[in-house]
């Protein structure tokens, strides 16, 4: 495996592609197939969110479904730590425990299995991007119902304008690439 140079912040953004009117009208999607295509670019990528982590004092990492697991397992390797799934409901098998949240067009929930534990973790968050925090913010919650203290959370992608880094105060919150409106 090769050593890859620090993240530059232009190359990150230029592996991000901007997709106007998707999933719906007035929405520019933030596409990252572009970096996971690119080896170097990932290898930067997780080994930036990985520093972001080890910064936070993480002893465990959970990821966010679906993306949060493309970064999470990578940096969790990196940091010699155990990764946890948190998943939408449904998916996890053993005894697990949820929590509901509101999103600006509908609800969700996330779910996570009690066995292995998060109890007594510093847990840093992972995922791909933050919006409007809700998805975030209900990890968290969850991660404290079951014990764990949330050490962090590290994005790839930030929508600022969205004001979701608000909601998770007063949690630290580190994002690789920031975004103000359509840039």
């Amino acid at each position: 495996m090769t050593a890859s140079a620090p993240l530059d912040g232009g190359r990150l953004r230029a592996l991000i592609r901007a997709i106007p009117d998707f999933p719906e009208p007035g929405i520019l999607f933030r596409d990252i197939t572009p970096l996971l295509h690119d080896p170097d670019g990932l290898r930067q990528t997780n080994d930036a969110l990985a520093e972001v982590a080890r910064d936070y004092g993480a002893t465990l990492v959970a990821g966010i479904e679906a993306r949060g697991f493309i970064f999470g397992v990578p940096v969790a390797e990196r940091l010699g730590v155990p990764f946890v799934p948190m998943r939408k409901p449904g998916k996890l098998p053993a005894d697990r425990a949820s929590v509901a949240y509101e999103l600006e067009y509908g609800s969700a929930a996330l779910e996570l299995h009690r066995d292995p534990s998060v109890d007594g973790h510093r847990v840093a968050i992972v995922d791909d991007l933050i919006a409007t925090g809700g998805t975030a913010e209900a990890a968290a919650q969850l991660v404290a119902g079951l014990g764990g203290e949330v050490a962090g959370f590290a994005f790839v992608v930030e929508l600022a304008e969205l004001g979701g880094r608000d909601r998770l105060a007063p949690h630290g919150v580190t994002s690789l690439v920031t975004y103000q409106g359509a840039e």
